[in-house]
């Protein structure tokens, strides 16, 4: 038994080649609240977008990178290959499917999976995402739709739900998994093996697909940067520090993010998971109402401020759902 076992998910973060077109479909389609705009504070000439729930909350954030000159990422084994995004029940994949066709994004049909609906998509970078039914699912709760946003509340997006990891070795993906990160497995389907870690639900899961015939994957926009695990505070990460350096696995240390902070670890070759604090959070240095319109930096980039916002190209985030 774990002494501090994980939450499930905290965020994920991908890599964008517009930051423009990233924020229409992350707010403008998806309803999701465009809570942080900052920059990458290991490339300050790249944006870090964080989209949430209404406020916020630790487990309903996809956030984004848009490193400038990037090429397209290459698809393959060895990459954490999908994010899903819960929303409350299989009559809301009939409205998602509509907003969907009504804006020309590529999907395909609606499907089920370990008990769940879900409807996969995909953006103009080709990155891959999937809307999932919480209709049968249980354990950790949803965030809070976006206020501002003009998807029904009775249909918006509630969280995270399921990461894909599509990895050779399945056998040492398993091994983190469940002997390193307390996930349970759940069930087997073909060469996807479903875990779950905490109160479980599809915000506590984890999907691995095994693919052994595939080149590896090559990074770049259009591909997850990293999938980020929830723990409660400062003392319980740095129980998971010292238990990832007890294992051997490269890793980062303690890392401070300022809304969070948080361990990088190399969970298999290509593959990097984090640990990160559910808080402090994103309103801490502006007010809900203007939260997502201005550039905000931590601290020791403040006095940067001038020349870092004159490398980064402007991003019209004020619109009729705000």
């Amino acid at each position: 038994m774990i002494k501090h076992p994980l939450l499930g998910m905290n965020h994920v973060t991908a890599m964008a080649s517009s930051p423009q077109a990233i924020f229409d479909l992350m707010s403008k389609t998806l309803g999701l609240h465009l809570i942080k705009k900052t920059v990458n504070q290991d490339a300050i000439d790249t944006y870090h977008l964080y989209f949430t729930d209404d406020t916020g909350t630790a487990g309903t954030d996809m956030t984004f990178f848009t490193f400038p000159n990037q090429l397209p990422g290459i698809r393959g084994t060895n990459m954490i290959s999908r994010v899903s995004f819960r929303v409350p029940n299989d009559a809301a994949l009939d409205f998602w499917e509509d907003r969907l066709n009504d804006r020309d994004i590529e999907h395909d049909p609606a499907e089920s999976q370990f008990g769940s609906r879900h409807l996969n998509f995909r953006d103009e970078d080709g990155q891959e995402y999937q809307l999932i039914s919480d209709e049968n699912t249980h354990g950790v709760a949803g965030g809070t739709p976006w206020r501002h946003s003009d998807v029904p509340a009775e249909m918006a997006i509630l969280g995270l739900g399921p990461v894909t990891v599509t990895v050779a070795d399945q056998e040492h993906m398993h091994f983190v998994a469940t002997d390193l990160m307390g996930y349970r497995q759940l069930a087997a389907d073909g060469n996807f093996t479903l875990y779950e870690t905490g109160e479980g639900g599809h915000g506590a899961q984890l999907i691995v697909e095994h693919r052994d015939d595939l080149p590896l994957a090559v990074e770049g926009f259009g591909q997850i940067h990293h999938a980020a695990f929830n723990t409660e505070d400062r003392e319980t990460l740095q129980f998971w520090i010292d238990r990832i350096s007890d294992y051997r696995l490269p890793q980062s240390g303690f890392v401070e993010r300022y809304y969070f902070q948080s361990e990088y670890f190399r969970a298999a070759p290509q593959i990097l998971f984090e640990i990160a604090t559910a808080g402090p959070g994103f309103l801490q240095d502006e007010t809900y109402d203007e939260a997502g319109i201005h550039l905000e930096l931590p601290p020791f980039l403040e006095a940067q401020r001038a020349s870092i916002e004159a490398g980064l190209t402007p991003i019209e985030t004020r619109w009729r759902g705000r």
